[in-house]
């Protein structure tokens, strides 16, 4: 792998202690001196998640950017300021486009070169830490970096359910110039999963885990998120235990093993941690007792301060950013029917008037300077998504019990109607209809249309046949001419 790994990988072994590792934006320091102290691991874990929320990366582009434009979510002014319709029509050789492609991969490499760097170092200095730090430092490096190799597998390899031996991504394990071998898809997921369940067993010294840790508010509640060592505070704003769990779930639904998939999702559920948003605080008409992003549900949540800045400026700024056409939005929740009293549509989308007509404002990151109950979050996995996956894992054994679960998120939404039918077809239907609602501007659905190779819903009635055509990001050019095809 060249310049999008190597890049970074120079400026480590050639610098001295200036402009060495990215860990925050204040620190940068060299390699011997920030590996010294279990301070500096600390700051180096850290940095890996404020790495993460650059907007080239979760800060926009693969929460409320790239991907969702490519399931039909948005629409964009015909001056397209932003160029983001080049991701709606799957323009991959489009100037624009390549950049934020190439941008895309440039950081989630980043930020695994990073956790390699804290891996290699982590045992050899072993002795310097004290309590569970060294368990928890370890298990997130780990966990981190099987979390960014897999939405780079994701996006840029093959689909598992299409062809498992085919294409797949370098998995990078090494902070090194020497290039990496590609493995092919099933090969990578693997190395995703060791990753992972190595994680999950140093996580079990997680704080999360105990009993006495409770979820709640940080300006009203009387939780325990924030006592404590300050390093451990505040787990789900990490990749803590549960998240690691909720990760292998993922990962092991995306290559089909499903019994190994519900027992993760289940572990989650059943630990009873993650509390169902109350609707006096989704739907508080008071913007310091709001909780838009029902942040108590959040298994994992990236801590994003500059969330204005990234995110806000693409969804916020009327139809000279992206927006959501009135009838679209209409019809993706239902609003006709089912999803009359939907809390996600009245609280996540605005109605704005233009002088070409109506349309919705995506307005579920919208907060007024220090307001809302919670931090400035973005979700990265929530509680409902883990009841998704368990109700798709159940399904073929006890249909019952997988409406269930699916009936539960949609009544905590505000939906009473339940669903039970026995056709495997309407289920899948409708569970892609309400996790399009649950996720929205949040990055997930590509992915999904993609492990099921289904049709993307588009806009007017339209939908966009499932294919490598648009479900397999071609790689940068130069990792192309440098053999990593």
């Amino acid at each position: 792998m060249k310049k999008y790994i190597v890049s970074i990988i120079i400026i480590g072994t050639l610098a001295s202690c200036s402009k060495w590792l990215d860990v925050t934006p204040q620190s940068e320091v060299s390699q011997d001196a920030l590996f010294s102290t279990e301070d500096g691991f600390k700051e180096a874990i850290n940095g890996l998640y404020s790495k993460s929320v650059k907007e080239q990366v979760y800060g926009r582009e693969l929460t409320s950017g790239t991907v969702e434009a490519f399931v039909q979510n948005y629409a964009t002014d015909v001056d397209d300021p932003w160029g983001y319709r080049q991701a709606m029509r799957f323009s991959f050789k489009e100037q624009t486009f390549m950049k934020r492609r190439d941008d895309i991969w440039l950081g989630l490499y980043g930020v695994v070169a990073n956790a390699n760097l804290i891996l290699e170092n982590v045992d050899v200095k072993k002795n310097l830490f004290t309590g569970i730090n060294y368990n928890i430092i370890k298990g997130e490096a780990l966990a981190m970096r099987a979390y960014c190799h897999f939405d780079v597998l994701r996006l840029f390899a093959d689909s598992y359910v299409t062809d498992p031996n085919g294409k797949g991504i370098p998995y990078v394990t090494k902070f090194s110039k020497d290039i990496p071998p590609m493995f092919k898809v099933g090969e990578a997921i693997e190395l995703v999963i060791k990753d992972l369940l190595e994680a999950k067993e140093l996580l079990k010294a997680d704080p999360i885990i105990a009993a006495a840790y409770k979820i709640g508010y940080p300006k009203t509640d009387s939780a325990t998120e924030t006592k404590g060592e300050l390093f451990l505070q505040v787990r789900r704003h990490r990749l803590n235990y549960y998240a690691v769990c909720g990760e292998l779930a993922r990962v092991y639904l995306y290559k089909g093993d499903q019994a190994n998939a519900l027992s993760n999702a289940l572990e989650v559920i059943n630990t009873n941690k993650f509390p169902w948003t109350k609707q006096a605080d989704f739907l508080n008409p008071d913007e310091e007792k709001k909780d838009r992003i029902l942040y108590k549900e959040l298994i994992f949540g990236l801590y994003a301060p500059n969330m204005n800045d990234r995110i806000r400026e693409v969804l916020a700024n009327g139809q000279v950013a992206l927006f959501v056409p009135l009838t679209e939005g209409r019809n993706i929740y239902e609003t006709g029917g089912v999803g009359g009293d939907d809390f996600r549509y009245k609280q996540w989308l605005q109605e704005q008037s233009s002088g070409t007509g109506n349309y919705l404002r995506v307005v579920k990151y919208s907060r007024d300077g220090d307001a809302n109950l919670h931090d400035l979050m973005l979700p990265a996995m929530r509680l409902s998504e883990m009841y998704y996956i368990a109700a798709e894992c159940t399904f073929d054994t006890d249909a019952t019990k997988a409406w269930d679960y699916f009936n539960t998120v949609r009544l905590n939404r505000g939906i009473g109607t339940k669903r039970n039918d026995a056709s495997k077809t309407v289920f899948i239907g409708e569970l892609l209809k309400e996790a399009r609602k649950e996720f929205f501007s949040e990055g997930q659905m590509f992915y999904m249309y993609k492990r099921l190779n289904l049709p993307i819903t588009g806009q007017s009635g339209s939908s966009i046949a499932p294919s490598k055509a648009i479900f397999v990001l071609p790689f940068p050019d130069d990792e192309i001419a440098y053999g990593n095809r």
